[in-house]
């Protein structure tokens, strides 16, 4: 069974950097598309990032700025997106989610690609 669980959330003070965890099991880490989304409440849930499992990435540029950054090591089963400079408005759930996907496909970057969730872990951002 494929399971991600997140971690690294937390309270941050606005202009910090926060890096989020994705851990996956249960599955060849390298056969898995991984995606990060988050959700504000009363929001929908909206994309951030998204990495293949030969590391090819798409970002969220409107949002981001080119503040987000994905990553993934393989020999820890993890992706991680790095959040820098971070503003009240970047608080919400970030969930991970995941997809076991070709490694030359293209990100994919629909929520509704993915099969298996992470619970999602808070981040807020105090200004």
């Amino acid at each position: 069974q494929v399971q991600l669980v997140e971690s690294g959330g937390g309270l941050v003070q606005a202009g910090d950097s926060l890096r989020l965890s994705c851990a996956t099991s249960g599955v060849t880490f390298s056969s898995v598309a991984v995606g990060w989304f988050r959700q504000a409440p009363g929001e929908e849930r909206e994309f951030v990032a998204a990495i293949t499992g030969s590391g090819a990435t798409a970002v969220d540029t409107d949002s981001g700025e080119g503040r987000f950054t994905i990553s993934r090591d393989n020999a820890k089963n993890t992706v991680y997106l790095q959040i820098s400079s971070l503003k009240p408005e970047d608080t919400a759930v970030y969930y991970c989610a995941g997809r076991i996907h070709g490694a030359n496909s293209p990100p994919l970057l629909s929520p509704s690609r993915y099969n298996y969730w992470g619970q999602g872990t808070q981040v807020t951002v105090s200004s």
